[in-house]
């Protein structure tokens, strides 16, 4: 069944916040390969805000399925924050439904401390990439079934 065939990953991270986003990277990569998945691209981009032209570029590649996007939008002393985080996961969604392809959002923040952001690395970053990776087998299996026929089904 094309279900549970190989996962094809795409990684775009956000180099502001280096610090924080380079282990998050780490984690993920580590956790694609521990869910089976093949990372074929990781692409940095300067920003969070950045992130949405390149996600598209990936996303119109046949052998990418999913893309897992990694940030970290830090509190300042203005908004700027929200506006990064809010219209970055506004539009890395808009693409997710253009294409038909998952788009994760493992960003963390608006309103977070560094310190938060840090103590949010992994937990952002595996389910990221776990969600990248059931998204897409579920995508599969809704692809395959049959809906003409009585009864319910349950995609899992």
């Amino acid at each position: 069944m094309q279900a549970q065939s190989r996962v094809n990953l795409a990684i775009v991270v956000s180099e502001f916040n280096y610090d924080i986003t380079y282990l998050m990277l780490q984690r993920a990569l580590s956790h694609a390969n521990f869910l089976g998945a093949t990372v074929k691209a990781v692409v940095k981009v300067p920003g969070s805000y950045d992130m949405a032209v390149v996600v598209k570029e990936l996303l119109k590649r046949d052998e990418i399925d999913a893309v897992v996007t990694l940030g970290a939008v830090i509190k300042g002393e203005t908004k700027h924050d929200e506006i990064v985080a809010t219209q970055t996961a506004r539009k890395l969604l808009d693409l997710a439904v253009e294409y038909g392809k998952p788009v994760t959002l493992g960003i963390i923040g608006h309103g977070v401390t560094r310190e938060q952001a840090t103590e949010r690395i992994e937990e952002y970053s595996t389910r990221a990439v776990e969600s990248a990776v059931k998204l897409v087998r579920r995508l599969r299996a809704l692809r395959e079934i049959d809906l003409s026929k009585e009864g319910t089904v349950t995609v899992e």
